[in-house]
């Protein structure tokens, strides 16, 4: 049977894994809704599981985090972690005061909230900038995405959002957001043949929670939603690069690794919708979240490579350090399906 290079071409769209099956499903929800009802079953579940795949996905994630890092990787890793997230709790702040927990509801910029701004703040895009920094940094700089990984999930939005004075979440919720992944980190450093074993499974997962994700979106808002996505996108790169790439400089980095990590991953389009199973009062917002970040996710795919690139070119290749065999181990290289 001839073969049809359906995965490659998926692949050719940035974050094209997370996008396209999202779009799938929101595009299936828009013009025939009760599908998941008219078929039930697993096809039914199919559309509406998202927050169960999600939970296996992190503690599959979470797996693949080692906790042997050299003191460089945790320097450079914990510094550039910092700083996104120091990014996200300061638009927190500022939006939670203007904006609240709802999404403007008209005009020009409606749809934003402060839920979608903070979700595409606090996570980093981990395939992009390991794949830069095996192309402008050294094999050490891609092992400090080791440390950032920890930005996964929901937890950290959570803390960002009580952070910036809008509605907290019970301590039972902000652990069960980061359990899942501390279960699996403990896993997958007990025994490395399970790290191996879950690992694997990250990528595959996320096309399918991206299609249940998509089965809840109106896409009538879509085509609104993605120009603001644009600028979500653009803000993500110029508001989290400048002080990610001095952050890199401080470090002893020459300011490429820091701009590397000004995206939004792939999965981070999926914490709105966990973060409204959370606490209803972001049910709203969440509506319209999902399809910015996502949006945000393309953008950052493709200004990112062109920002690093130009970066290099102007500061220059990294200073021409051995790299410990140590550093080089502790690369999470499963996590690089992060950004998908």
């Amino acid at each position: 049977m001839k073969q049809i290079p359906i995965k490659r071409a998926v692949e050719r769209v940035p974050g094209g894994m997370m996008v396209v099956p999202l779009m799938l499903g929101a595009i299936i929800a828009t013009l025939a809704p009760g599908t998941p009802k008219f078929f039930g079953s697993f096809t039914g579940a199919l559309f509406t599981g998202a927050l169960t795949i999600l939970a296996v996905f992190y503690v599959c994630m979470g797996a693949s985090i080692d906790f042997k890092a050299t003191p460089y990787i945790v320097k450079k890793g914990g510094t550039l972690f910092a700083v996104k997230i120091g990014m996200g709790v300061l638009a927190g702040v500022v939006l939670g005061r203007l904006l609240g927990e709802a999404p403007i509801d008209g005009g020009l910029f409606a749809g934003i909230s402060t839920l979608a701004v903070v979700a595409a703040f606090n996570d980093t895009n981990g395939g992009l900038y390991m794949a830069l920094m095996g192309q402008y940094g050294k094999p050490r700089d891609v092992g400090a995405y080791t440390i950032m990984s920890l930005e996964s999930g929901p937890f950290l939005t959570m803390v960002t959002l009580g952070v910036a004075g809008l509605s907290a979440f019970p301590w039972q919720t902000l652990v069960g957001g980061i359990l899942p992944l501390v279960v699996g980190m403990i896993l997958g450093n007990l025994d490395r043949e399970l790290r191996d074993f879950l690992a694997r499974a990250v990528p595959v997962m996320i096309p399918f929670f991206a299609f249940a994700l998509g089965a809840g979106l109106d896409l009538t808002k879509v085509w609104q939603a993605g120009l603001l996505g644009v600028g979500l996108g653009v803000a993500v790169v110029v508001l989290t690069g400048i002080p990610l790439f001095f952050a890199d400089r401080l470090t002893g980095g020459t300011g490429v690794a820091g701009v590397a990590a000004a995206s939004t991953a792939g999965n981070a389009a999926a914490v709105p919708a966990i973060i409204a199973a959370s606490n209803p009062v972001y049910t709203e917002a969440a509506k319209h979240a999902t399809i910015l970040v996502a949006a945000a996710v393309v953008v950052t795919a493709i200004l990112v490579p062109l920002v690093t690139a130009w970066t290099a070119r102007l500061v220059g290749a990294p200073a021409d350090l051995p790299d410990e065999p140590a550093e080089a181990e502790a690369m999470a290289a499963p996590t690089e399906a992060k950004g998908a």
